[in-house]
């Protein structure tokens, strides 16, 4: 198998299998109470303590697979890591639940000090996926930096003021969705900047 190229169901699986593995033991966990080491414990708490070996694992699988990460997968791992940890060590959900907050701060701000410089940093890591002109570059930068911000803003409502519940099913489906939508009410600027195969202007 090519370090360059997998199989794309294979990558799917290692990027999202540790979500869906999450979810289904919160699920199946979350109204329990486990008494380890002398000191009592929630589902999520447990839950959480599986995930950090769990994304460590598929991710030095799509590392070995493909030679490669992402910027954003290496922070991810890093802050789930920090996070997580932390929330198993002082049994305190709060710092797990922040861990999106981080996330999308960070990936906010860099896009912001990029556009401070007149760059793209979007460009950089996406433009072989779906190259566009530099203006279209600079808006889509420029709305995924404040979409960043008001997801970061919207996590942080969420798991302040709703039930540990309510935040799985958020994080789980809402930001997922939350994304996926974003990128679908693009077309047009990818529609009015995006450049040929043969390098021309659309």
């Amino acid at each position: 198998m090519s370090r360059d190229k997998i199989n794309p169901m294979l990558k799917t699986g290692l990027e999202l299998g540790p979500i869906v593995v999450f979810f289904v033991a919160y699920v199946l966990l979350k109204d329990n109470v486990y008494s380890i080491g002398g000191r009592t414990y929630d589902g999520f708490i447990l839950v959480t303590a599986g995930f950090i070996p769990l994304l460590t694992l598929t991710t030095a699988a799509l590392w070995r697979l493909t030679g490669k990460l992402s910027k954003m997968q290496l922070v991810t791992l890093v802050l789930v890591i920090v996070f997580g940890g932390l929330s198993v060590w002082l049994n305190d959900d709060r710092f797990f639940k922040m861990k999106p907050t981080m996330i999308y701060l960070i990936f906010g701000g860099i896009l912001g000090a990029g556009l401070l410089r007149g760059r793209s940093y979007l460009q950089s890591v996406m433009d072989e996926v779906m190259p566009l002109q530099r203006e279209g570059w600079m808006i889509l930068t420029r709305r995924l930096m404040i979409f960043f911000f008001a997801l970061a803003i919207a996590n942080e409502a969420v798991w302040r003021l709703m039930s540990t519940e309510a935040w799985v099913y958020f994080k789980t489906f809402g930001l997922s969705a939350a994304v996926f939508g974003f990128f679908i009410t693009q077309g047009r600027v990818f529609s009015d900047y995006g450049i040929d195969e043969g390098g021309g202007d659309k």
